[in-house]
């Protein structure tokens, strides 16, 4: 893109003047408020104008975490931070599919919560909610290096503003059960997408277990697809918003990921896969009736309380190869606080709360069970009990992150050790909705329309060729990114 976000040698946003700080006060205070002033729960790092005394009370809304441990966590530490800071603090967890319907009436009726967790529907609600540019600045001072794809899922480079902060987001990796393929001759998984399909077809044949991967209207299907797309070097859209599934080469390799997915439909799996919900394959792989899926790690967490068996024989591999090598995982999700507008007379409160969160990551990767990865590996790991064993020698999060993957403080008894250290390469191929570009509510409407899923679907069903299949989705694209751009929110060319 040609809009520069962060300096090369020091990874810091370097905002134009449309994002710096609403205001000279502001900005002396953000730049003021260091490690000292957050590090004491009790001490407000943005000073609250007696215009917002009157008000103490947050209202947080996020989705329900798919490890319910955390949320138990989550609740007690928001609520901790209140007590500590004579706030009272609320909490709502909702289905992550009721998240954007809910925002939506929120944002319609002008009143509602005051900081709202997204994914990458974020993009969508730009004109609706306060700029982040401050504390995205702040955490990039306080916290170090930010994770690259970061500022991608929450930074408009067309309005030049930041619409959201992400506190962090989830791996997206492939779960396999390694006693099925090593029966197959293949003990540590599948490398390559040819060989899902080869020694996937045989494990089905002989054994009676087919491959998990769905090309349906939920989430993981959602997320598969694109990997898919990418690993075959095709993309959605360019970096600047144009939209390319259905140009030259593009549409070629495009056309021939879809009737890949179709040849691994016929040859390794079941007309169940066309209507799976967001907990299908995980339910799949514990029952022992899928040898591979891609998912998070919490399917494994989910079968480490319930089939113990199953889960110690489950390991994991990063994404698969495609025909000429590339490998390309999507962000599982993603954690985006946006504070709608409404809610202005509650923002430095909520800006504190989210930096008292980032700032304790440590405890949500823990709490989370590993399922959360953090957004600024550098972050300091805070002193004191942290409410798990010490890690000797992690004083970042990045060393703990490695740590814990390379030794799972969670893993059962008998369990074999480090089956997550693959794992921590996950920065390396994880990119985000819109790759090459940026995330923006084009791409956000036709994830949650689920057109690259029913794409995949309607070839593998015979419904329509891949080449029909993949025509058919560039159409149903245009339409969205034409209305997008008209309303100024993505760049790009615009249809003739």
């Amino acid at each position: 893109m040609s809009h520069q976000l962060f300096d090369p040698h020091t990874g810091r946003p370097t905002l134009s003047r449309s994002t710096t700080l609403h205001s000279t006060s502001r900005r002396r205070v953000l730049q003021a408020g260091g490690l000292a002033g957050l590090a004491a729960i009790g001490a407000p790092w943005f000073h609250l104008r007696n215009a917002y005394a009157a008000d103490k009370t947050l209202k947080i809304l996020q989705w329900s975490h798919f490890v319910p441990s955390y949320d138990t966590w989550f609740d007690g530490f928001a609520k901790q931070w209140g007590e500590a800071n004579g706030v009272q603090v609320v909490v709502d967890h909702i289905n992550i599919g009721d998240l954007v319907t809910t925002t939506t009436s929120e944002m319609s009726a002008n009143s509602g919560h005051d900081i709202i967790e997204l994914g990458p529907e974020a993009a969508q609600f730009t004109p609706n909610v306060l700029d982040m540019a401050d504390i995205n600045e702040q955490a990039a001072k306080q916290f170090g290096e930010v994770f690259g794809v970061i500022p991608r899922i929450s930074y408009n480079p067309v309005l030049k503003s930041w619409y959201a902060f992400c506190h962090g987001w989830t791996i997206d990796c492939g779960d396999y059960r390694r006693s099925l393929w090593q029966k197959a001759g293949m003990e540590n998984g599948p490398d390559t997408y040819q060989q899902l399909l080869d020694i996937g077809e045989k494990i089905h044949k002989e054994q009676g277990v087919q491959v998990g991967i769905g090309m349906s209207q939920e989430l993981d299907s959602n997320m598969v697809a694109r990997s898919i797309l990418w690993s075959w070097g095709a993309s959605v859209q360019d970096e600047d918003d144009n939209v390319i599934l259905g140009q030259g080469d593009n549409r070629k390799l495009a056309i021939e990921a879809v009737k890949y997915m179709s040849d691994l439909y016929h040859r390794a799996m079941t007309p169940a896969v066309f209507a799976w919900n967001a907990a299908s394959n995980n339910q799949d792989l514990i029952a022992g009736k899928a040898s591979y899926i891609v998912n998070s790690i919490s399917a494994y967490r989910s079968a480490q309380q319930s089939k113990p068996d199953i889960a110690k024989d489950v390991f994991f591999t990063g994404p698969l190869a495609g025909p000429n090598g590339d490998r390309w995982a999507n962000v599982h999700v993603l954690y985006n606080y946006i504070i709608p507008k409404f809610a202005k007379a509650r923002e430095d409160l909520a800006k504190r709360f989210i930096l008292h969160l980032t700032e304790n990551y440590d405890q949500a990767m823990y709490q989370s069970k590993l399922y959360n990865s953090p957004s600024y590996f550098g972050t300091a790991v805070p002193k004191g009990d942290r409410g798990y064993k010490a890690v000797d020698g992690a004083g970042t999060l990045k060393s703990l992150n490695d740590a814990w993957f390379a030794h799972d403080p969670f893993r059962l008894d008998g369990e074999a050790d480090g089956k997550l250290a693959s794992l921590t390469a996950a920065t390396e191929w994880t990119t985000n909705l819109g790759h090459p570009g940026y995330s923006n509510a084009a791409v956000g409407e036709v994830f949650n329309t689920f057109i690259l899923p029913n794409m995949m679907a309607k070839a593998a069903r015979g419904d329509l060729t891949a080449e029909q299949a993949v025509d058919q989705a560039v159409r149903q694209i245009e339409l969205i990114y034409g209305q997008w751009r008209e309303r100024g929110l993505i760049g790009g060319k615009v249809s003739t």
